[in-house]
């Protein structure tokens, strides 16, 4: 059925709940929040707040407009439609492959095209399509997008004359004497700039705190990680603010250690905004415009490398990896290329930091507890590296990273990890593998110094079981990895090693415990 112009009531899933997703200032909503989803799956305590918290805070917002119902499954709300929404409902397109199919076997719903990104799919079809064979890269559909948008453009060509500035975005984290001394309370980062902007908790909070609290004790639910006060946005006014102040504050700084990692500092200068974004709360191509904005306004606060870096992750990276998961279909979350086999150890699953020595994996462990989000970097060369190394299941890796972070949503984690992590698609998506050794962590954070295990040794006490594990994985895999061009360092590396045999009985037996 085709509802009728202007009489429709819009169906707002829990990751379209900003403005853009409505076709006017008057049109009727239904919010469905469903306790089975959280039932189904262990999340992180912290994310299922946050998702409550925005959904509630919404349908306040939206009063009387808002049909809002609390069930056990969205199905029940369908199968007994509240008199209110029993006219013709549409939806913009989900976000998952299950919500879709969903969506398309109920009668009397339109599903519209995807809102919240930047480029149509049927757009990023017609250009995938075209490539005629030749593999997808993320550059050419980056420099693509920049143009469509007119983007960080000096007429035809990008501004400064580079599409890219990787190479001034890959610095390592200052040195403790180079570090600023924090007499600024309102700053809490050891870059220099003030903190990320927190949210403050309200009357809203508190009830989905006490639904949380009452349905784990009931045993309806279960969490990973910590409780704590809400860090992200749950509201559209939250969202802007918090965008403002990353554009005045933080910005400025994000470029140049984008790649590095802390310990005591996991938000460094990064904007946060990722779950804010995932929630619909702020939509993508406002917030790079945003950061042009500010550069163009303020050149000389501003450096054009940190800027770019910026929009490359929102209108890059994001946006690429929300085509590819549809270009890509279903059937690619079952890709195991590398045949790894290893279930998920439960120290992992559990985020118990205490139970690892390692400095780097027990840092970013924690930061994960506590707060339910690590940026890209101890994502991919920390807990992504050491699964790809240990050989642990892609699926269950990709679930996790999906329950885990607050800004995890199927469609972002299913390439990122399948793809990019764990290259278990063979090399669809990357070139070559994430693996990196201990010397990678080593240059690029400030873990390995107070850490019991060497990044330079490989064999005994002290092996670092990142230096260890990656020649490890070199070795499982060289046979597979022979004809690939970029793992022929690597290879040839590894016939230099003297002490593999006992490298390859050491990493064996390092078995499910925590290093």
């Amino acid at each position: 059925m085709v509802p009728t112009e202007g009489n429709d009531v819009r169906w707002l899933f829990a990751d379209q709940l900003g403005p853009h997703f409505l076709d006017g200032d008057d049109q009727r909503v239904l919010l469905v929040e469903s306790r089975r989803v959280f039932a189904r799956r262990r999340f992180h305590r912290q994310k299922a707040h946050l998702v409550l918290s925005a959904m509630r805070h919404r349908a306040a917002e939206l009063g009387e407009r808002c049909t809002f119902r609390q069930a056990d499954r969205y199905r029940d709300v369908f199968d007994h439609r509240p008199r209110a929404v029993r006219g013709p409902l549409t939806v913009s397109h989900p976000t998952t492959f299950a919500a879709r199919d969903f969506v398309q076997s109920l009668d009397r719903v339109q599903m519209l095209p995807a809102r919240g990104y930047a480029t149509e799919m049927d757009e990023f079809a017609r250009w995938a399509a075209g490539r005629r064979g030749h593999q997808l890269r993320m550059e050419d559909f980056y420099r693509g997008t920049r143009r469509r948008l007119d983007l960080l453009m000096d007429g035809d060509e990008p501004l400064g004359g580079r599409w890219n500035y990787d190479a001034e975005n890959r610095e390592p984290p200052p040195k403790p004497k180079a570090r600023p001394e924090l007499t600024d309370p309102d700053q809490r980062s050891v870059l220099g700039v003030p903190g990320p902007w927190w949210p403050d908790e309200d009357e809203i909070d508190e009830q989905v705190r006490a639904d949380l609290d009452r349905w784990e004790a009931d045993g309806d639910v279960t969490f990973v990680g910590r409780d704590g006060p809400r860090q992200f946005p749950a509201t559209r006014t939250e969202a802007l603010t918090a965008l403002r102040h990353f554009l005045d504050h933080r910005l400025r700084a994000f470029g140049r250690y984008e790649d590095a990692m802390m310990s005591g500092d996991p938000w460094m200068a990064h904007s946060l905004l990722s779950a804010t974004i995932n929630l619909g709360l702020l939509d993508p191509v406002e917030v790079v415009h945003a950061a042009e904005s500010a550069y163009r306004d303020r050149p000389d606060q501003y450096s054009l490398a940190a800027v770019e870096g910026f929009v490359r992750q929102v209108i890059g990276w994001r946006e690429y990896m929300w085509q590819l998961y549809w270009w890509f279909g279903p059937e690619y979350r079952h890709l195991n290329e590398l045949r790894a086999t290893k279930p998920l150890p439960k120290w992992f699953v559990e985020l118990d930091a205490d139970a690892v020595q390692a400095r780097c994996l027990s840092d970013v462990l924690g930061d994960l507890r506590d707060h339910g989000w690590v940026h890209h970097i101890p994502r991919l060369m920390v807990l992504g590296n050491y699964a790809l190394q240990r050989g642990w299941r892609p699926d269950q890796l990709t679930d996790w990273f999906h329950r885990s972070f607050v800004d995890g949503y199927d469609w972002v984690m299913l390439t990122n990890v399948v793809g990019m992590s764990q290259y278990a698609d063979g090399g669809r998506m990357v070139t070559k593998p994430y693996a990196g050794g201990g010397a990678y962590i080593n240059r690029m954070s400030d873990y390995c110094g107070q850490c019991p295990y060497s990044p330079t040794v490989r064999v005994g006490e002290q092996a670092c079981p990142f230096a260890a594990g990656y020649w490890w994985f070199v070795h499982r895999h060289r046979d597979r990895f022979a004809g690939n061009h970029r793992m022929r360092q690597a290879i040839r590396g590894l016939d230099r090693l003297r002490d593999l045999e006992a490298l390859v009985e050491q990493e064996e037996h390092r078995g499910s415990r925590g290093p």
